[in-house]
C-alpha cells in the first residue's frame, strides 16, 4: 500500500496485496486495484466484513476477472475497500472507514465500490474492478467523476467474486480516462472496441425528471454533444409504469436474493454487523411471495421495454446518479431518502440486466454528476465505444 493510499482510505488497511502481471500484453504498464470481493489466490476476501473471511478458506486461484487482467499484463496495486457485503450504495464502512473522494471532498465517493473508485479517482491505479448489483459502480463512478461500466448481466464469469444477488450480479471496472477505460474494456469483453456507431438516440425525460433541476441543467451540454455524435435524438419515457414502481421491484427482488445468500453465513457464523446491513437482511428476509412475484412480472415488462427501447442498435441516456455525492456522515433515515432516489435511476440495471456505462464531464457546484448511456444486451462493446468517443471529442 502507497502512502498516498493510506492517507485517502482506498486500500484495504494493512493488507499489502500486490501481484505482477505478465511481462507483456495489451495492458502491459498499467496497474488496477481490486474490490475486496474478488479473490486474489493466498489473501483472505474480506468483503468488507470483519467476519466474512471465516466462512471460507483462502482462495487458491485469481477470481475470473482478476486472472484476466494481470494476463494482460496489468499489475494488481492492491485490494480496495467496499461497503459492508457489498449491501450500501454511499461508500460508508464502519469496519474500514470511507475512502477520500478527491473530486468531492467532505463528501462520499459512492458505494459499494467504494475504494475501487477513490483509487483511480486518485491516480494511485489507472484502473480498477469492482461489482455493480444495484448500482455499485455506476454510483461511484457518477460521484466521482470516472467512466464506469455495467455490463450485461451474464456476460462475464463471476468466478471467484463473491455474490450478492446473483440474478444482478455483475463485474464492472473503472477509468479516468476513454482511452484506458477503451483498453480495459477490451480485455475484460474479450472482443476489439469498434469505432464509434451512430444509434438511434433515446433521451429519458422521466429520469431526467426525477434528478435535481442542476443535474438535469449541468447534463444538457453532455446530452446535445451526445445526440450530434448519434445524428439525432428524441425524447422518450424510460417507465411507463413509473421509475419509482422499478426501484419498487428491486427493492423486492434484490434484497430477498441477498438474504438467501448470505442467510447460511448469519446463521452459522453470527456476523458482526452495523444497523443497516442487519436491517436490510431481516427487512429481506420478509419479504412476501406475492410482493416477489409481481416484481417478477414487472421485471418482464421491464427487459421488454428496454429490449424495444435498444432495438436495431438504439441507445438510452438518462442521468446516473440524481443528484452530487452527497456528505459523509448523514442520519440513517436521511441515508434513505437518497438511496431511495438513487434506486430510482438505478433499478433498470438490475432488472433490464442491459450495459450501461457512466460518462463523466458534468459538475454541480464543482460536484461530477455523471451521464449514464444503456445499450442493447450484448452490446457492451458499442455502448464503450460510444461513450469513449464522446468524450474524445470533448477533450
Amino acid at each position: 500500500m502507497t502512502e498516498a493510499g493510506d492517507r485517502i482510505g482506498a486500500f484495504l488497511p494493512g493488507a499489502a496485496v500486490k501481484v505482477a502481471g505478465a511481462g507483456s500484453g495489451p495492458l502491459h504498464g498499467l496497474t488496477f486495484a481490486a474490490k475486496d470481493l474478488f479473490d486474489v489466490a493466498g489473501h483472505p476476501t474480506g468483503a468488507g466484513s470483519p467476519d466474512w473471511p471465516r466462512s471460507r478458506a483462502l482462495p487458491e486461484r485469481h477470481a475470473w476477472a482478476v486472472q484476466q487482467l494481470l494476463d494482460a499484463g496489468c499489475d494488481l496495486a492492491g485490494k480496495t475497500v467496499t461497503d459492508e457485503i457489498s449491501l450500501g450504495i454511499l461508500g460508508e464502512s464502519a469496519f474500514h472507514g470511507v475512502p477520500v473522494n478527491v473530486r468531492a471532498p467532505g463528501r462520499v465517493p459512492g458505494g459499494s465500490s467504494s475504494g475501487s473508485a477513490a483509487a483511480v479517482a486518485t491516480g494511485l491505479v489507472d484502473t480498477a474492478l469492482g461489482t455493480d448489483t444495484g448500482g455499485s459502480v455506476r454510483v461511484p463512478a457518477s460521484f466521482c467523476g470516472l467512466f464506469g461500466i455495467r455490463p450485461t448481466h451474464g456476460r462475464l464469469p463471476l468466478d471467484g467474486m463473491a455474490p450478492q444477488a446473483p440474478s444482478s450480479d455483475t463485474t464492472g471496472w473503472f477509468a479516468r480516462d476513454p482511452a484506458t477505460f477503451k483498453r480495459v474494456s477490451a480485455v475484460l469483453l474479450g472482443e476489439a472496441i469498434p469505432l464509434a456507431p451512430k444509434p438511434r438516440l433515446t433521451v429519458a425525460w422521466d429520469a431526467f425528471g426525477i434528478a435535481d433541476t442542476a443535474v438535469a441543467a449541468a447534463l444538457q451540454p453532455l446530452v446535445e454533444r451526445l445526440a450530434a455524435l448519434a445524428g439525432a435524438a428524441e425524447d422518450g419515457q424510460l417507465a411507463p409504469q413509473g421509475l419509482s414502481e422499478w426501484a419498487r421491484a428491486q427493492r423486492s427482488l434484490q434484497p430477498y436474493e441477498a438474504w438467501k445468500t448470505f442467510e447460511g453465513w448469519v446463521e452459522r457464523f453470527n456476523p458482526r454487523m452495523t444497523f443497516t446491513v442487519a436491517r436490510g437482511l431481516i427487512g429481506g428476509a420478509n419479504i412476501p411471495a406475492e410482493d416477489r412475484k409481481w416484481a417478477a412480472l414487472l421485471r418482464a415488462d421491464v427487459r421488454a421495454r428496454m429490449a424495444w427501447l435498444t432495438r436495431d442498435g438504439g441507445m438510452v441516456c438518462l442521468p446516473t446518479t440524481p443528484f452530487p455525492a452527497p456528505p459523509i456522515g448523514l442520519s440513517v433515515s436521511a441515508m434513505d431518502v437518497y438511496k431511495d432516489r438513487i434506486t430510482c435511476l438505478a433499478a433498470v440495471g438490475g432488472l433490464a440486466g442491459h450495459p450501461q456505462v457512466n460518462l463523466p464531464g458534468a459538475t454541480v457546484d464543482g460536484l461530477p454528476v455523471g451521464l449514464s448511456i444503456i445499450g442493447a444486451r450484448g452490446q457492451d462493446a458499442q455502448v464503450v465505444a460510444f461513450a469513449a468517443a464522446m468524450a474524445q471529442e470533448q477533450a
